[in-house]
């Protein structure tokens, strides 16, 4: 019979078509994502299928699928191809006498054996071998073979694509802390939930040694409420937001924590006390904040630059912008980071500003006035992170389809990208403020505990860099 797959209809055979003696087959090789697939329709999440560690100390020594895996391939036949559509099952009887290891190729044949004109019952031989012609399950099934013709193109069927889950993504990003010491850090107003969770579990997960700064008793107040631990933390006890800003920044002027966590304050009021050029912490640098998204269907980190602090950012002000990121990706074991600087297009415009900035930032970067990094602009989003978007505009760079750093024209662009990424894709964000003489973990107030943890350990490695003078290699 011919293969299923090579048509777009479904057809069936009906109870008076088949004869006894008539053969149907079906080729399947086992894939890692058909036992992680089968595990999360079952429940079935038995060890020796999806534990490689668990099953090497087995009898196996590998992952094996589930029995009903191969079970599962004779229901595709009778259900789709032999008889097909308009079958129902009665009855199934299958014995398993080897187990299929990812890579096994399965031949299951489905052989006619009687019929009962009575009741138009079939009872089929079902026989799946290995690519060795080696027998791993065999038996028998029973159905009501269809009455009337069938014949319906393909149904349409949502693409399922295995990702890693959020959880796995967001210990992946905290493994870029793996073997760094914790950092002292000030976490300004922790005076809700989630502001207090984060600096609590980036305590526990061995990122920081934490100040909170604030009201002391409505900070207890609030970890009794919620039985939290605050075993470890020391506190700065001041009255109110206001004063919680001005005293963590003097505490990272003075050096006697590396890095700051924004609490349950505005934005405006910690930066006001960060840029202060009296008492602040600015260096030469123009302060910029990064998010650095996780994104599910992107292969790489993609850092977006600056989507919290800078609204309108001119020519000058991109250039700072541009190199902390930069400089922030080397941090991060980014080698020669991959810039793609943000228009609506990707062609110069001298009615748009955007396009001439990329431009001009381009030709600073060849000529060393932005370093340790490979820049291009403009490129509309499309083609700064599909390589196949890219080629169908013609487009030829080192940067299209593969950038790691994406530069914002304005915060409004950038605000709405990150936001689309995290909420409508998935993404896991964190987010950092850059240029200050410290890492400063700047999240919404909306950001969950877990999400200020993983902008705390960007923190940490800045930190380290920091001791070791400069940029990590």
């Amino acid at each position: 019979m011919s293969n299923p797959d090579l048509i777009d209809y479904i057809e069936n055979r009906t109870y008076d078509e088949i004869q006894v003696g008539d053969v149907a087959t079906l080729v399947r090789t086992l894939r890692p994502e058909d036992i992680q697939m089968f595990a999360i329709i079952s429940g079935d999440m038995n060890p020796t299928h999806v534990d490689p560690e668990y099953a090497r100390s087995s009898q196996f020594r590998e992952v094996v699928a589930h029995g009903m895996w191969g079970g599962m391939l004779f229901s595709n036949v009778l259900g789709t191809q032999f008889p097909g559509p308009g079958t129902i099952y009665v009855d199934q009887s299958l014995h398993f006498e080897r187990s299929v290891r990812v890579g096994d190729t399965l031949t299951v044949t489905v052989t006619c054996q009687r019929k009962f004109d009575h009741n138009r019952h079939i009872v089929f031989d079902c026989d799946c071998t290995n690519q060795d012609k080696e027998r791993v399950i065999h038996g028998t099934a029973e159905v009501i073979g269809p009455q009337e013709k069938i014949k319906r193109p393909k149904a349409t069927l949502p693409e399922i694509k295995l990702s890693a889950t959020r959880k796995s993504r967001y210990e992946h990003v905290l493994e870029i802390t793996r073997g760094l010491a914790p950092i002292p850090m000030a976490v300004i107003h922790p005076c809700d939930t989630e502001s207090l969770k984060g600096a609590l579990l980036a305590r526990d997960r061995g990122l920081i040694e934490p100040t909170l700064v604030g009201p002391e008793d409505k900070i207890r107040a609030l970890a009794e409420e919620m039985t939290l631990d605050l075993a470890g933390c020391q506190f700065l006890n001041v009255p109110h937001s206001h004063a919680a800003a001005e005293s963590g920044v003097a505490l990272a002027r003075e050096g006697m924590v590396e890095a700051l966590m924004k609490g349950s304050l505005h934005t405006d009021e910690l930066m006001g006390e960060v840029v202060d050029k009296a008492t602040g912490l600015r260096t030469e640098r123009r302060i910029s904040h990064v998010f650095m998204m996780d994104v599910p269907t992107y292969p790489r980190p993609l850092l977006i630059t600056d989507a919290a602090v800078n609204v309108a950012p001119d020519l000058v002000t991109k250039v700072d912008i541009v190199q902390n990121a930069i400089d922030l990706a080397r941090m991060l074991h980014i080698a020669d980071p991959k810039v793609a600087i943000l228009a609506a297009v990707e062609t110069v415009n001298p009615k748009m500003q955007a396009t001439l900035d990329a431009a001009a930032l381009c030709k600073m970067a060849d000529r060393g006035q932005i370093k340790g990094g490979v820049l291009d602009g403009p490129l509309a989003f499309d083609n700064a992170i599909s390589v196949v978007a890219a080629r169908t505009k013609g487009i030829k760079s080192a940067v299209a389809g593969q950038a790691d750093i994406l530069l914002v024209p304005d915060i409004e662009s950038g605000n709405m990208l990150a936001k689309q990424l995290e909420y409508l894709a998935d993404a896991l964000s964190a987010g950092i403020v850059l240029g200050a003489r410290v890492p400063i973990v700047l999240t919404s107030r909306a950001d969950s505990a877990q999400t200020r943890t993983a902008s705390t350990a960007i923190a940490v490695v800045m930190a380290h860099a920091r001791r070791n003078g400069g940029i990590s290699k």
